[in-house]
């Protein structure tokens, strides 16, 4: 049985590695996970070619919002989002498109809040920022402020999240001035490293809150040192990587995945980086 993470740049992909170590502690050993380069001409062409040994595929950048297409089926998740990162094969040899980013977001902060959370903060406007405002309602958020370069985007954002019936009922847009107010319980960070250093300028010097920054590489990044010396719980884009391939992993495979392993090993690769 094949899967693999196609997109474009790829080399950098944690994936395979990541699936790989679920693989060998779950002893399935007719499993094989690789990486392909492909870019969005050549995604249908790709997809086209693959035969029934094939049972899923891992979305990454340019190929989330055009991946939809291929699929018999769009779920409700990846609808709202307006992502497609997993295509699961069907039995008709069709595939079935889904978002596990949401998923992602949500078991990576979950053991970290608080009894009851209702403010949060979404930095950056693309798609990421969609799945974690879908998670972050799935989470209880209530009131959301989105601040981006941006802020024709962030407005936007901010209104398909006010459209959606997921119980965020109020929030605000600004660009990317002072960084994060201490009224907001939790705090994602979607932003591209190029902006890293700017938002942690910003960081207030207290605050007891949680940052999630979904980024990993060079961990800690610049936002996450800030954050943590402000006294703010700080989780690494690593672990809502890790519980999004774990979803992928059971959507693929049929088995739970060890989510332990696989967090494992890719610590053990960034560390080798």
């Amino acid at each position: 049985m094949r899967a693999a993470v196609l997109g474009s740049p790829i080399a950098h992909s944690l994936s395979p590695v990541i699936h790989r170590a679920g693989y060998l502690a779950a002893g399935l050993t007719g499993w094989e996970y690789t990486a392909h380069e492909v870019d969005a001409d050549a995604l249908p062409g790709f997809v086209g070619g693959l035969d029934t040994s094939w049972r899923g595929l891992s979305l990454t950048m340019p190929l989330k919002q055009v991946a939809g297409a291929l699929a018999t089926t769009v779920d409700a998740v990846a609808t709202r989002s307006g992502a497609v990162n997993t295509l699961v094969r069907r039995a008709d040899a069709g595939w079935d498109a889904t978002n596990t980013d949401v998923v992602g977001v949500i078991e990576a902060l979950r053991p970290h809040l608080p009894d009851r959370v209702t403010r949060a903060l979404v930095l950056g406007s693309g798609a990421t920022a969609r799945s974690a405002v879908l998670a972050l309602a799935e989470l209880g958020i209530t009131t959301l402020t989105v601040r981006a370069r941006d802020t024709a985007k962030a407005a936007d954002l901010l209104s398909w999240a006010l459209g959606l019936d997921i119980g965020i009922r109020n929030g605000s847009v600004a660009d990317l001035g002072p960084w994060v107010s201490t009224r907001d319980d939790v705090v994602v960070s979607t932003l591209p490293a190029t902006a890293a250093e700017a938002v942690a300028a910003t960081v207030p010097a207290a605050h007891h809150g949680i940052l999630l920054d979904v980024g990993y590489d060079g961990w800690p990044t610049p936002p996450a040192r800030a954050a943590a010396a402000a006294g703010m719980t700080v989780v690494s884009g690593l672990d809502m990587l890790v519980h999004q391939a774990a979803e992928q992993f059971r959507l693929f495979t049929g088995h739970d995945a060890p989510v332990a392993e696989m967090a494992a090993a890719g610590r053990a690769a960034l560390a080798r980086r």
